[in-house]
């Protein structure tokens, strides 16, 4: 009888989520609405990453990224937030860790704070409503 060790896997391929030696990425996910955190947590989670946390406005944020510093490699950050928004809540990630990788998620229509975030120091950007093809493929291009 034959097993499963007898036909190798042709979708076999370590997740998108996971570094070369084999951990999973870490992120940290800011932002305000509830189905947009567990949405990205998804998508993220499908593929491998690990959530080792989420924040709903930006000083949370901000706050989280320097209690888990060093053990975040990516930060999803949405631009419209209460309390602090997600621009300055880069700035001051970037002054606390000039090497802090932040992806900026944006509705459509806010392209100048999209382009006010890429010049602070944001890695890619992703435009909502979310893609899960398009946010796997931006969060990938800042991680390798």
């Amino acid at each position: 009888m034959k097993t499963t060790s007898d036909f190798p896997s042709i979708n076999e391929r370590t997740p998108d989520g996971q570094s070369n030696g084999g951990s999973a990425f870490k992120v940290l996910v800011v932002d305000d609405s509830m189905f947009v955190t567990k949405q990205i947590g998804q998508i993220l989670s499908s593929e491998g990453f690990n959530v080792v946390g989420t924040a709903a406005d930006g000083l949370e944020g901000v706050e989280k990224y320097k209690e888990l510093y060093p053990n975040v490699d990516l930060v999803t950050m949405d631009i419209t937030m209460p309390r602090m928004d997600g621009v300055s809540a880069l700035e001051k990630i970037i002054e606390f860790d000039k090497d802090a990788k932040v992806v900026m998620i944006s509705a459509l229509g806010k392209q100048d704070l999209v382009k006010k975030a890429l010049l602070i120091g944001a890695k890619n950007y992703i435009i909502k409503p979310l893609d899960r093809k398009k946010v796997l493929e931006r969060v990938i291009s800042v991680l390798k």
